[in-house]
């Protein structure tokens, strides 16, 4: 039940910050007109990336936020003002210009072990645009609130974390290995619906996690006062 409970969570919270279709789209100018395998294969890369990424944010964030004195109210209120910051930035983005089909940025090799690929799997394809500074403060996050006073309990907690980022991670290879498709599939103008749809989500889950961190401080201060 534990581990359950911490993955809807994990993943309600992980699932907009990642957003593996705005991912994609972000991906795709990036990559160009390569063939189907050479996006597939740069997924696998950057998937495996990414999942290795998250794990180690998940295991060392509490140890990072003790080793610097932060209490876990104060990162709620920093990283639900930078993630609500990041989804109004989003929100309020202009719908990029559609590129002629002969525009030389859209050039690339055609496979993907090219260095010119190789050497991008981690920056900037799996860091920044898989997962960038919002999805890790809210790793950071989930972890100082999986602390349990049990190690069994506690270890179920990171389960369902770490379950939740796998999940996220599989729909990231899959909207990453097939995103000239779904960029041919979904006419522009929804795309850019739902990005507008799910930034709105992102700035809504700041806003609560920004709440959330500030009545923690306010009960504290009114504890102390009454003290």
């Amino acid at each position: 039940m534990q581990t359950w409970k911490t993955f809807l969570i994990a993943l309600s919270a992980l699932l907009p910050m990642v957003n593996p279709v705005g991912s994609a789209l972000q991906l795709l100018p990036l990559v160009g007109d390569a063939p189907l395998d050479v996006y597939r294969n740069l997924a696998r890369r950057i998937a495996i990336d990414n999942i290795i990424f998250l794990l180690i944010v998940e295991v060392l964030g509490s140890a990072i936020l003790r080793f610097f004195g932060i209490s876990i109210p104060i990162v709620e209120v920093s990283g639900g003002i930078v993630i609500a910051g990041l989804g109004w930035s989003v929100l309020n983005r202009p719908a990029p210009e559609p590129r002629p089909a002969d525009d030389p940025s859209r050039k690339v090799p055609v496979t993907a072990d090219d260095s010119r690929f190789v050497q991008k799997v981690f920056y900037p394809f799996t860091f920044p645009i898989t997962s960038g500074p919002a999805t890790v403060v809210t790793m950071l996050t989930l972890s100082a609130h999986a602390s349990r006073p049990t190690l069994a309990a506690n270890l179920l907690a990171h389960a369902g974390i770490f379950a939740a980022a796998v999940v996220i991670t599989a729909s990231v290879f899959g909207c990453y290995a097939y995103a000239p498709k779904l960029a041919r599939t979904v006419a522009p103008g929804t795309l850019q619906g739902i990005v507008r749809i799910v930034s709105f989500i992102t700035l809504s889950i700041g806003v609560q996690i920004a709440w959330n961190g500030i009545s923690a401080l306010t009960m504290q201060l009114v504890g102390n006062v009454k003290h």
